[in-house]
């Protein structure tokens, strides 16, 4: 048996060489949080859609439940090293049914997050083009310009993207920064800490405000999925995911503390209906029009940045499906030049080619927010629907994973620190289930606020139909599933089944 896992072990497809560092890992970890989209956006759409004025604190609250979440998370990644990370952890904690219906769930969810983006970024580009270059060009078009340069990116060398994200990353910072400073310096009220207040966050509208905070930080878990890219799996994307985290609920937390000075806390609310107009507005009254113009830039690039980051995560997911037989083992082809998941790639590009087809055909004649109000926002909750799900049921996953391999490692990271965050994720969960209608911009109940919820979770269902069935119908590939292609590490899998020889 030794010699045939031998065999397989070395012909099992790999990512290749190992490039990434902590920082390049931190800066693709936060390209798909997407800084400058969420401060100048998603910030300001939380103020206005829940009327909750805590919202600084949420970030603080949900940055402390996602540590949490992390200290078990990435003491699996030390041990499990899987490009489709809730997947793999899934699958080892919970069982290969479980783990595969994940799997599913996770491509959807990431394929909706990455698509939806393009709604915005179509519309943003559209946008800077008509009114800083008098160009016309509809919104689907400037999308497939997004679409066509992720695409060449995404068949390229991983440290490509990464040295392309740090860049756009850095400059993101740099304008949000000026944001917040000139927003102190302004101060209509005085400075004030009423916004970080528990008072005014824990109001009716809490679970709504922090459903949508939660999408500020879809995309910090990802840096487990490069554990077989980066330098030192062990430690690396351990390191990189705990400071990404760090990094965004601080920042995150004092840019919208930053906005409610600027704005004053008795206005700051009903200002913030302007959306990204509230901070571009801003810095047009208090920098110089060549800055306004470079953050428009950037609030674009920004969203560029993220649909690079997810597209990489999907393709990832896709190359692991298929190293494992789970998918067609098509899509573990990577290129040998530049060592990326061609085929994964290839696939996310056509099916996000499909939908922007489809919303470009649906939206011929609607208004120019139509992209903004529907690709964007219905796909990208969606999304965040299914991510935090998964998250819940990897804390869960991590406690049974460990207590099978314990590692020698102590119940806070094994036991009680996953317990914990499980808990504070499914409430999570529900807040999102409760208010879903709100979350994609429905005044009162409708079809969408069930059917995109289905999207999501039907595919779950499907694959832990399909789990058994691989069982009986394919035991070598069953066997391999959650181990990467690699039994080696382990003499029987986690549920006790010898593995299948071939």
């Amino acid at each position: 048996m030794a010699t045939s896992t031998e065999s397989r072990d070395a012909q099992a497809p790999s990512l290749g060489k190992r490039t990434l560092g902590v920082p390049a890992l931190v800066f693709m970890i936060i390209a798909a949080s997407a800084p400058l989209t969420v401060v100048a956006g998603g910030v300001t759409s939380n103020y206005a859609v829940t009327g909750v004025l805590g919202i600084p604190l949420s970030f603080v609250v949900l940055g402390v439940v996602l540590l949490v979440f992390a200290v078990g998370y990435t003491a699996m990644s030390q041990h499990v090293q899987n490009a489709g990370a809730f997947y793999a952890y899934v699958a080892r904690g919970l069982g290969k049914p479980t783990g595969i219906g994940a799997a599913w769930v996770a491509l959807v969810s990431y394929n909706a997050m990455q698509i939806g983006i393009y709604g915005m970024f179509g519309f943003a580009l559209s946008d800077f083009l008509g009114t800083s270059l008098g160009l016309s060009a509809p919104w689907w078009v400037c999308a497939l310009i997004g679409w066509a340069i992720v695409g060449i990116l995404g068949v390229n060398k991983v440290d490509l993207s990464a040295k392309v994200l740090g860049i756009v990353v850095a400059c993101e910072f740099l304008v949000v920064i000026v944001y917040d400073v000139l927003a102190l310096k302004v101060a209509p009220e005085g400075i004030s800490t009423e916004s970080l207040q528990p008072s005014s966050l824990f109001t009716a509208g809490v679970g709504a405000a922090l459903a949508f905070s939660i999408a500020a930080f879809m995309g910090f878990e990802s840096g487990a999925i490069y554990g077989e890219e980066v330098k030192d799996p062990k430690n690396t994307p351990r390191r990189a995911t705990l400071i990404a985290i760090g990094i965004i609920s601080v920042f995150y937390a004092f840019s919208a503390w930053a906005m409610a000075v600027g704005e004053g806390h008795s206005a700051v609310i009903e200002n913030s209906a302007a959306g990204p107009g509230l901070v571009f507005g801003f810095l047009a009254v208090h920098t110089p029009g060549w800055f306004v113009t470079l953050g428009n830039l950037l609030f674009i690039t920004s969203l560029l940045a993220a649909l690079i980051a997810f597209h990489n995560v999907v393709a990832r997911y896709l190359f692991s499906l298929g190293r494992e037989g789970v998918l067609p083992a098509a899509m573990a082809k990577t290129n040998p030049r530049t060592h990326a998941p061609v085929v994964g790639s290839l696939t996310q590009s056509v099916l996000a080619l499909a939908v922007l087809v489809v919303f470009a055909i649906a939206g011929a004649g609607q208004d120019v927010m139509f992209p903004v109000f529907t690709l964007f926002t219905w796909l990208t909750n969606t999304g965040a629907f299914g991510l935090v799900m998964l998250m819940a049921l990897t804390s869960f996953a991590v406690i049974g994973y460990f207590r099978s391999e314990p590692h020698g490692l102590g119940k806070w990271t094994t036991l009680v620190a996953p317990l914990i965050a499980g808990i504070a994720l499914v409430v999570l969960f529900g807040a999102i289930v409760a208010n879903f209608d709100v979350l994609i911009g429905l005044e009162g109940a409708s079809v969408l606020g069930w059917l995109l919820p289905t999207i999501v979770v039907v595919p779950g269902i499907l694959g832990l139909l399909w789990a058994f069935k691989l069982r009986s119908a394919q035991p070598a590939v069953y066997a391999r599933v959650g181990h990467g292609g690699d039994l080696a590490d382990d003499e029987t899998d986690s549920e006790g089944e010898e593995p299948t020889q071939r």
